[in-house]
C-alpha cells in the first residue's frame, strides 16, 4: 500500500492558513490537565453551567416517540419556522417562513451566508474584538476581513465615522455581534441607526447581525435588533440567532437565520450541499424553547447579572487590570496592559497578553488571550461557570497577579 509521501502538503491554502480556535485549544489543555490531576478552573468556553429546561427535553423526547427521526425540509420544518416567525411577531417584526433558515448551530447559518454571497477578495468589516470564528469563516470562503478596532471606554461599539474609513468598493457585509462575545458590548437603537447614513451611502453593503446573546442584557439595557432599529436595510439584513445561549442548548447544535429570500435560497442551495437539514429532534426541541415560558429565560438572565458583579468588582480590584462592566452576554474582557512588562516569580517576562493567560495557567485559571479576538492587551473571562468557581479563580488571579514584580 502506498503511503501516500507528502499528502499532508496539498491540504488547500485556504485551510492550511489557518488553524483550530485558540478558544477550543486553550480549553482542551486546561481539560487534559485537570484530567491529569492538576486543579484548574476554566474559564475559557462560552457555555452556559445550566441545563436545557426540562419542558425542551420533554419535547425532544416525544418527538423520538413520534417517530420524528427522518430528514426534514432543507431549511426546516413548518413548525420551527412558524414558531421563529411568530417570535419575531411578538418584536412587532413581519417575516414570512421563506425569510427563515435552520441550521446545525448559528455558526453554520454565518458560514452559509459568507459562502452563499462572497466573490474572493470581498471585504468584510468585523469591528474588533470579534468572536474567533468570524474571521477564519470569511477567509476560507474568499473574503478578507477588515478590522476596525473598538475601544472599552465607547463600550466596545464602533461609531460610523469608523465604519465609514473601513468602506471600499469591494465591501460586501458589515458583520455586527450585539451583545457580544468576548466584549459584552452592545448597541442600542440610536447606535444602530447612527449607521444607516454609511448603508444609505454604500448601496453594495448587507449588514449580517449576530444576535445569539439578545436574551442576556443586564440593568437598563434594552436589546434591540437590527430588523426593528434599522427596517430601511431589511432587504439587505441577515440577523443570525438561536437557542444555544438562551435555553443552554450548545449541545443540540441548532441556529437559525432570517434574512431576504433570495439570500436565504441561496444559503439553502449551500447548507443542502454540505450538511442538510439539522437535525429533526433538535428542531422539535427548539419549537419548544421558542414558544415555552419565558420565566426560565429571566431568572438565568438575573443569575448571570449577578455573577457579572461579583467578576467585574473582583477584576478592578486588581492592580494592572481595568474591567469595563458589560451590557450584555456572558463575558468580560478586561484590559490587562497594566500588568504586560511585569516579571513573574520565575523571572519571566510578561510581554503579551497570551503571555499573562500562560501565567494564569500556572496558577490554575484558564482565561482566552485577547490576541485570539482581534484585541491584543485584554483577556476574557465567560462568566458562565458556579459562583464558587468564579471567586476561587478570581483569588487566583488576585494572587497571582499580586507576585508579579
Amino acid at each position: 500500500m502506498s503511503k501516500m509521501n507528502g499528502y499532508a502538503g496539498q491540504i488547500a491554502s485556504r485551510v492550511a492558513a489557518l488553524d483550530v480556535s485558540l478558544i477550543v485549544k486553550i480549553s482542551e489543555m486546561a481539560a487534559a490537565r485537570k484530567r491529569a490531576g492538576e486543579d484548574i478552573i476554566s474559564l475559557g468556553t462560552g457555555e452556559p453551567d445550566f441545563d436545557t429546561p426540562d419542558f425542551v427535553k420533554d419535547a425532544a423526547k416525544a418527538a423520538i416517540e413520534r417517530g420524528e427521526t427522518k430528514y426534514t425540509a432543507n431549511t426546516g420544518t413548518s413548525a420551527l419556522k412558524a414558531a421563529i416567525v411568530a417570535r419575531y411577531g411578538r418584536q412587532s417584526i413581519a417575516i414570512d417562513p421563506s425569510q427563515v433558515i435552520a441550521s446545525t448551530g448559528a455558526k453554520q447559518v454565518l458560514f452559509n451566508a459568507m459562502m452563499a454571497t462572497l466573490e474572493p477578495g470581498d471585504e468584510v468589516i468585523v469591528p474588533t474584538p470579534y468572536w474567533t470564528s468570524y474571521v477564519d469563516i470569511i477567509t476560507i470562503c474568499g473574503g478578507v476581513p477588515v478590522e476596525v478596532p473598538t475601544r472599552g471606554v465607547d463600550g466596545f461599539v464602533m461609531s460610523a465615522e469608523a465604519m465609514e474609513a473601513a468602506v471600499t468598493g469591494r465591501t460586501r457585509w458589515l458583520l455586527l455581534n450585539s451583545p457580544s462575545n468576548p466584549s459584552g458590548g452592545a448597541y442600542n437603537r440610536a447606535q444602530l441607526r447612527a449607521l444607516l447614513p454609511v448603508f444609505e451611502r454604500h448601496g453594495q453593503i448587507g449588514l449580517m447581525s449576530d444576535e445569539i446573546y439578545e436574551h442576556l442584557v443586564y440593568d437598563d439595557f434594552a436589546f434591540v435588533s437590527v430588523l426593528e432599529a434599522l427596517p430601511e436595510l431589511a432587504e439587505r439584513t441577515l440577523v443570525v440567532n438561536g437557542v444555544s445561549k438562551s435555553h443552554a442548548m450548545t449541545g443540540w447544535r441548532l441556529g437559525f437565520g432570517v434574512g431576504p429570500a433570495p439570500l436565504v435560497a441561496a444559503m439553502s442551495t449551500v447548507q443542502g450541499q454540505a450538511t442538510s437539514a439539522p437535525s429533526s429532534i433538535s428542531q422539535a426541541a427548539a419549537v419548544a424553547a421558542l414558544e415555552g415560558p419565558a420565566d426560565v429565560l429571566e431568572t438565568r438572565r438575573q443569575d448571570f447579572a449577578r455573577r457579572r458583579d461579583i467578576v467585574v468588582a473582583g477584576l478592578n480590584a486588581i492592580d494592572g487590570l481595568n474591567c469595563p462592566t458589560p451590557r450584555g452576554a456572558f463575558y468580560v474582557f478586561p484590559d490587562c496592559s497594566g500588568l504586560l512588562g511585569r516579571t513573574t516569580p520565575e523571572g519571566k517576562v510578561v510581554e503579551t497578553d497570551a503571555d499573562l493567560c500562560d501565567y494564569y495557567l500556572s496558577a490554575g485559571v484558564a482565561v482566552v488571550p485577547g490576541t485570539a479576538f482581534g484585541a491584543p492587551g485584554h483577556f476574557r473571562i465567560s462568566y458562565a461557570y458556579a459562583q464558587s468557581a468564579l471567586e476561587a479563580a478570581l483569588g487566583r488571579i488576585a494572587a497571582a497577579s499580586a507576585a508579579l514584580n
